[in-house]
């Protein structure tokens, strides 16, 4: 099996949560990736995100999703973030057939005022029903799902299990 075969992008994305409501974003017209479409703040994990901080123990890094989470909300949205949690995973096959993990995170913002960055256009605070009236890209509502389960009844966080 080739390197091409083992290699993946590591993408985080961030639910915030905030009085029963979650935050989407509308991306701008011009993004190569679904352009004009809503989705949550997230991005991919670079080296840099961790190689040039001290390693917590003699050879790891810890909290890696969750400092670039911080950081993506940060810069996406200009909020910082408390009491990050896991929704779920799952792996996107990109067009040019790289692999993408994505971890699909939740947290609260701290107060604070969204300032959307450039490729961002719009921001809507929604409930669950609400959500349903957007363009969301593929899979962003289904996580809003599982996620809305699980804060209102503490079912288990995984897709398509019914509980």
């Amino acid at each position: 099996m080739s390197d091409k075969n083992k290699v993946h992008y590591v993408v985080v994305t961030g639910i915030l949560v905030k009085n029963g409501k979650y935050l989407i974003t509308k991306r701008a017209d011009w993004e190569k990736a679904f352009p004009g479409m809503w989705t949550v703040p997230g991005g991919k994990l670079e080296v840099l995100d961790y190689a040039l901080k001290q390693k917590d123990t003699g050879s790891h890094w810890y909290n890696v999703l969750e400092n670039l989470l911080k950081r993506e909300i940060k810069e996406e949205v200009g909020l910082d973030v408390k009491n990050i949690g896991y929704v779920t995973s799952l792996v996107y096959i990109r067009p040019d057939e790289v692999p993408c993990l994505i971890i699909s995170l939740f947290a609260e913002p701290e107060e604070g005022e969204i300032k959307l960055c450039d490729a961002l256009t719009e921001y809507k605070w929604v409930d669950i029903n609400e959500a349903k009236n957007y363009e969301l890209i593929e899979g962003i509502y289904e996580e809003l799902v599982i996620l809305d389960e699980f804060l209102k009844k503490g079912k288990d966080m995984e897709w398509g299990k019914e509980g």
